[in-house]
């Protein structure tokens, strides 16, 4: 889930910097430091959207630049086990999908895509369940569950995020179509 946290930091403005719009300066850093990072408290930060307040700086010695405490306000990703998402395909392989989640994205392991037996048609890019003919393809969105989540803040490309669709109300959008239309005609012949 998406979350607006409103925090503070130590900033610290360059030399070379000191003539610009301190608020513009101070954003900058902040962006530069913080989007695209993960923090596993806080979430896999999105966007620093704004500077709220610049308190006085302080110099310290031997160091050109002047360091501002700095209150500012920031969008991040806090995902958590149990936790059913929505996202795009953005891969499919020959041993399950890659869902996009906005800034991260996560594997949909061809075990935890349905009971039935599951193919990969390499030649169209899809996974396609054997009994049923469902399908996922590059571009669908689906709905799945958070079952394994280790999120690394040294390197967050190497972050991993384990999803499955084994449970109902779980799968492409498509199929969630499907089971709801079947329910309510099988509650209309009953």
């Amino acid at each position: 889930m998406y979350y607006k946290l409103k925090l503070n930091d130590k900033v610290r403005v360059p030399p070379e910097r000191m003539g610009e719009d301190l608020n513009s300066v101070i954003l900058d850093v902040l962006q530069e430091q913080f989007e695209g990072s993960v923090d596993k408290e806080m979430g896999i930060f999105i966007a620093v959207t704004a500077v709220n307040r610049v308190g006085d700086g302080e110099i310290i010695y031997s160091d050109g630049g002047v360091y501002y405490d700095v209150d500012f306000e920031a969008v991040v990703l806090r995902l958590s086990l149990q936790e059913i998402i929505e996202g795009v395909v953005v891969e499919t392989t020959s041993f399950g999908a890659f869902v996009s989640l906005g800034p991260i994205d996560a594997m949909l392991h061809m075990s935890q895509i349905s009971d039935e037996y599951i193919d990969y048609d390499e030649k169209n890019s899809r996974l396609v369940c054997k009994d049923s003919g469902r399908t996922i393809g590059v571009g669908d969105t689906l709905r799945a569950r958070v079952v394994a989540l280790s999120l690394n803040e040294r390197d967050p490309r190497e972050s991993k995020i384990g999803l499955t669709m084994r449970q109902p109300g779980l799968g492409t959008l498509a199929w969630i179509e499907e089971d709801m239309q079947k329910e309510k005609a099988e509650k209309e012949t009953k």
